[in-house]
């Protein structure tokens, strides 16, 4: 457990292997089946997650009672609900796992003593949260801006492993679509190549 964690790390800051020793002191392991929920609307995120191993999604479910999907999270990706982790407030996300899943949980309080006590980390966590911005501008802009069929598209070159492992419906849900105008985008496209 924690490879991937380790190695997705070290890409982007080097640690010591004392700091290694460190982070396992403050990181916790949990694993996950699938549809098993991580975190549901009403309860308080309490956790930071990195997925080592499966795919987890973060979604709210509207007043229909259908899911609105806000982010896919495979191996190598992390996923919280940053408003009621940093707030301590209920959160309006539940978050999944869409295959059986190995996870790393770090605490608020566990995120601020290792920003604290490995300097680089600061850096590293100060850069995921420039990144998650960026990410959620573009999807923004995106969904704004770009037709069904280029949304699709997008995603499709961007992240292939996510639209290949993720039911359609799902995919169409992320994209603001029905399942059936994901279906017809998916024919034109096809027909189009």
């Amino acid at each position: 457990m924690y490879e991937r964690f380790f190695i997705e790390l070290n890409k982007k800051l080097s640690l010591t292997t004392e700091e290694q020793e460190l982070f396992r002191k403050y990181i916790i392991p949990k694993r996950l089946r699938k549809k098993q929920y991580l975190l549901q609307d009403g309860d308080v995120c309490r956790y930071v997650t990195f997925v080592e191993k499966g795919m987890l999604r973060s979604y709210a479910v509207d007043e229909k009672g259908t899911d609105k999907i806000f982010q896919f999270a495979p191996e190598g990706w992390w996923i919280s609900d940053m408003y009621s982790f940093i707030t301590a407030e209920p959160s309006t996300l539940n978050i999944d796992a869409l295959e059986d899943s190995e996870l790393v949980l770090i605490s608020k309080s566990s995120l601020d003593e290792l920003r604290d006590k490995i300097p680089s980390f600061m850096a590293f966590s100060l850069n995921q949260i420039q990144t998650a911005y960026i990410a959620l501008q573009r999807r923004l802009f995106d969904m704004v801006n770009l037709t069904t069929a280029e949304k699709y598209t997008k995603l499709l070159n961007t992240y292939p492993d996510i639209v290949q492992r993720a039911p359609q419906h799902m995919v169409a849900s992320y994209l603001g679509l029905t399942p059936e105008a994901l279906s017809r985008v998916r024919k034109r496209i096809a027909e189009q190549r």
